[in-house]
């Protein structure tokens, strides 16, 4: 239960305390700071609390933003401030400090709340203050100025602004204007029903992989019915983040639950896609796979390229200051958001293509898009690492080895590499061992020594490349060049060995370790860190598992392979699984929302 004191004398006809109690509050009256505080002490420790001048004037949704977002532990608008149990204890101080200074007698003058919100920020508190545009939060002191606020507040539609603010502020295209100018209105339907967010992306993954599953007939029924389906599941989706932040239905599981199911709906598809050719005569599962990969890479140089300029010092360049002007002019905002293939337009052009033609066409058409994206993305990216002078910090280049993936082989081996490398030559040297490795398995006959001998080499590279400190000008490109050589060895690999399975086999492996990886980009995000060691010396970090791979292809028949192969994948992904849901649903996981990530 929530608590609102409210302090100094209600005013006739103000809704404000029914405002507050539809938003969940018990709402008791203190008639000064004293008295406010008395009862602030009254309130159980572990229960949500807020102080609001009884003078308010303003809208609901207002309110609705400053006291019951669950994502800061202090916020505040004028007029009214909040506290979670993690921000008790600066918020009893604030008070007590009124108290002690004679606020007391100072209630008629200006806003106890509002003191008690200086007195935060004088005292260090992080006080989150929501952005409220055409929102109106006042608290006037006359009846003249009460009656220019109440006719603000008329002037403006609360709901309006409310659903209005339930999309993201910057979306793609597809999404901008052919879903969000209804989905919205669907969020307030579940809200309205008392639905909650996680309810609806579970819908989206339910959703998805019965898409899938159409898709996986092979007939063309089931290819139509699957690219509807496939839309439908994106409307959810979109849907359930537009839910979030319409009710503040904000939740670490939730955070979890969005961050995942995407890729999992995704590549499920995949799956089922190529399922679906394989019963029509068509084996599309090199292909399938080689989407997954260049996907799962192309996340990953946006992973690395924004953890290792987080809060670097000089992030500014030649390069970005050219897209600024560019996102200056309206129409070519949505052409480059266009042409990076975001997950809107990616899944509508994987639904239409499904619906009208092949999987093989589908997969030829979403492999070519992705490569221009990633090469325009990356290109960008490279000139503006190259054209900045920044100083990246000790924890973008933390973040960058726990993206590295690196297992008990690399730490062993990092030790005989003193100085690591300089400048240029990390990037380069992780590129040239992960292409060895990829071109050894990819141009060789399967069961041959080469690709052993290649990966062990791959082992020294990757490691020589972490060796330092990754806070060189490119050194954002280690983590997707070591996820392209594990990924591209093993499609190699399982291509090669030329038997019924052994690519299905293969997409299950790269996966399960894909989805490893996402949790690590997650958990970093969250100012959480990186999974711990003992999970990634269990599945063998990156390195190992490339020399793994290629071992068991050197030393066991195409079929036995195959078997080998499923059986890693399983294995790796009960373990990374437990490990993970152990910590996404523990107290201390954090609530992840990327508001502006469009992948």
């Amino acid at each position: 239960m929530s608590t609102a004191i409210l302090t100094g004398q209600p005013v006739p006809g103000s809704s404000l305390e029914s405002d507050l109690r539809s938003l969940g509050f018990d709402v008791r009256v203190a008639s000064d700071a004293s008295d406010a505080e008395a009862l602030l002490a009254a309130v159980p420790a572990d229960h949500r609390v807020a102080v609001v001048d009884a003078r308010f004037v303003g809208h609901p949704h207002a309110l609705r933003l400053a006291l019951t977002d669950p994502r800061f532990p202090l916020a505040a608008i004028p007029g009214a401030v909040t506290a979670q149990p993690a921000g008790r204890q600066a918020l009893t101080r604030a008070v007590a400090g009124e108290t002690s200074a004679g606020g007391a007698s100072a209630v008629a003058v200006d806003s106890v709340a509002d003191r008690i919100v200086t007195a935060l920020d004088a005292d260090g508190a992080d006080v989150h203050r929501p952005e409220l545009g055409s929102l109106v939060a006042a608290v006037p002191t006359d009846p003249q100025a009460r009656n220019e606020a109440r006719q603000a507040v008329d002037a403006v539609d609360d709901e309006a602004v409310r659903l209005k603010s339930a999309v993201k502020s910057r979306d793609g295209f597809f999404t901008t204007f052919f879903i969000s100018p209804y989905s919205r209105y669907l969020a307030r339907w579940c809200a309205r029903r008392g639905l909650t967010p996680n309810q609806v992306t579970t819908a989206s993954l339910l959703t998805a992989l019965i898409a899938a599953g159409c898709a996986a007939t092979g007939t063309r029924v089931g290819f139509v019915a699957a690219g509807f389906l496939l839309i439908c599941s994106f409307v959810l989706d979109c849907t359930d983040g537009q839910l979030a932040r319409y009710s503040l239905q904000y939740s670490t599981l939730g955070a979890w639950l969005d961050a995942t199911f995407d890729r999992a709906k995704e590549y499920a598809y995949y799956a089922g896609l190529a399922l679906g050719a394989a019963r029509g005569g068509d084996d599309v599962w090199a292909l399938a796979l080689g989407a997954m990969i260049l996907q799962t890479c192309r996340h990953v140089v946006d992973f690395s390229f924004n953890e290792a300029n987080h809060d670097a010092t000089a992030n500014t360049s030649p390069t970005a200051a050219l897209s600024d002007k560019l996102d200056s002019v309206g129409w070519t905002v949505w052409v480059r958001r266009m042409i990076v293939l975001p997950i809107g337009e990616r899944w509508a052009l994987i639904a239409i293509l499904t619906a009208a033609t092949t999987p093989r066409i589908t997969f030829y058409a979403l492999l070519i898009g992705c490569a221009f994206a990633a090469t325009y993305t990356t290109a960008g990216r490279v000139l503006r690492s190259l054209t900045r002078k920044a100083r990246r910090t000790d924890r973008a280049a933390q973040a960058l080895a726990d993206l590295a993936d690196s297992g008990a082989l690399t730490d062993g081996l990092v030790r005989l590499f003193k100085k690591g490398l300089p400048g240029l030559a990390v990037p380069a040297v992780a590129f040239l061992g992960g292409a060895a490795v990829v071109a050894a398995s990819a141009l060789t006959d399967f069961g041959g020594p080469l690709p052993v001998i290649a990966a062990a080499v791959y082992a020294l590279t990757s490691s020589l490349a972490v060796a330092r400190p990754l806070k060189g000008a490119l050194d954002w490109l280690v983590p997707p060049f070591f996820r392209a050589a594990e990924y591209g060895t093993v499609l190699a690999l399982a291509a090669k060995a030329g038997v019924n399975g052994a690519l299905p086999a293969a997409f299950g492996l790269v996966a399960a370790v894909a989805y490893h990886h996402y949790d690590t980009v997650y958990r970093i995000r969250g100012n959480a860190g990186a999974p711990p060691a003992r999970l990634v010396r269990a599945i063998g970090g990156q390195e190992g598992r490339t020399l793994l791979v290629t071992v068991l292809a050197a030393l066991l028949t195409a079929a036995q392979f195959k078997v080998a192969l499923t059986v890693l994948a399983v294995a790796v992904a009960l373990v990374v699984l437990v490990e993970s849901i152990r910590f996404w649903v523990s107290a201390g996981a954090p609530a992840v929302h990327d508001e502006g990530e469009t992948a």
